[in-house]
């Protein structure tokens, strides 16, 4: 697979030692920001064929798997609640009887004969998520590697079946993030495109642009800065790179080799405005576009790799656990009981 769906849960620094021969910073401390991403398991529901045509890449086969989840099944409907939900009754149907099956090894077949890229249809698990969100995430995923038979073989025997992140990617490796950035709604056009304020005595507002254009040609051109929507614009970054992917099941998932306390990735209180991570996650170097519970792509990046900073290998030295709403103080709870010996509220407990 080259891709994978992740959801923003937030921000927190860690501390790692630079391997950098010749460098100033080589063998020494440096603190980086990192931005956790919840990556819980995939679940294969389809495989589509594409064949080449003089105007480009065209659909040829699309064969869905026998039973989908209520979950990706609510991403076709606008009112879950008022439909009969009768989709995909016909797909499921094919599966049950040997004409159906038949039918459905002729198209694989056709598939293996014609198509020049196979890619399979995923949809993420937003059971595994308390977001409040129940339509899941889908998308298209291409498959690399291996002859077209190899592709269809594997995308068949992986129908219905979950596949985590770490088959996809690996530690120390530079990816590409896909989403949609923070909103901020209908913005004048100094904060939009931070043109210079005017003098103090400007008559109508200092905030605008003074000349929008010559008197001819008579319109406005594209290019002259005017007020409008700002953020939630489409954008990709490329180049982060991965420090950890951490299991979900692992409760020393946010210890490191030098930090040996048992602490998961989660700091204390949880991340604001998203809560607890309880499944696999991503911590990938620097920000990430979008606001907490953003959905965002994650890819294999498109370029090959040559510099040092992209080759090193990062080893963790500690993971900041401390709580994010405010200055936090303790990485643990153990350690704030530990200092702050018996409080009033626990002898009111007792």
């Amino acid at each position: 697979l080259t891709a994978f769906i992740g959801y923003k849960a937030g921000m927190t620094h860690i501390v790692r030692e630079v391997d950098k021969p010749g460098s100033k910073i080589n063998k020494k401390d440096v603190v980086e920001a990192v931005t956790v991403l919840e990556t819980p398991p995939m679940v294969i529901v389809g495989v589509v064929g594409y064949i080449e045509t003089p105007q480009g890449l065209r659909a040829f086969k699309t064969i869905w798997a026998e039973h989908l989840s209520d979950d990706c099944k609510r991403r076709f409907y606008k009112r879950w609640y008022k439909c009969e939900r009768k989709a995909f009754t016909k797909a499921s149907k094919k599966w049950q009887d040997e004409a159906g099956i038949k039918e459905i090894q002729a198209d694989f077949a056709k598939m293996i004969k014609y198509c020049k890229v196979i890619r399979v249809i995923a949809h993420t698990q937003m059971k595994l998520l308390h977001h409040g969100q129940k339509k899941a995430h889908i998308m298209e995923i291409q498959l690399n590697g291996g002859t077209i038979e190899n592709k269809v073989n594997w995308a068949r025997e992986h129908l219905e079946k979950q596949v985590p992140v770490d088959s996809v990617f690996a530690k120390d490796e530079m990816i590409d993030c896909i989403g949609v950035t923070k909103g901020k709604g209908f913005k004048g056009v100094t904060s939009r495109w931070h043109t210079k304020k005017l003098p103090r005595k400007t008559h109508k507002g200092l905030r605008k642009v003074a000349c929008i254009g010559a008197w001819h040609p008579s319109r406005v051109r594209y290019t002259v800065a005017r007020a409008g929507q700002k953020g939630y614009h489409h954008r990709t970054e490329i180049n982060k790179k991965i420090y950890r992917i951490g299991k979900g099941t692992d409760k020393k998932n946010g210890s490191t080799e030098y930090d040996l306390t048992e602490k998961t990735i989660n700091p204390m209180g949880g991340f604001p405005h998203y809560g607890l991570v309880n499944q696999d996650y991503v911590l990938i170097k620097g920000c990430c576009m979008g606001p907490k519970k953003r959905v965002i792509t994650l890819r294999k990046s498109l370029l090959t790799h040559t510099k040092r900073s992209a080759l090193e290998k990062i080893e963790l030295k500690f993971i900041d656990t401390s709580s994010k709403f405010g200055h936090g103080r303790f990485q643990t709870h153990a350690e704030k009981k530990a200092f702050m010996g018996l409080l009033k509220k626990d002898l009111i407990k007792e």
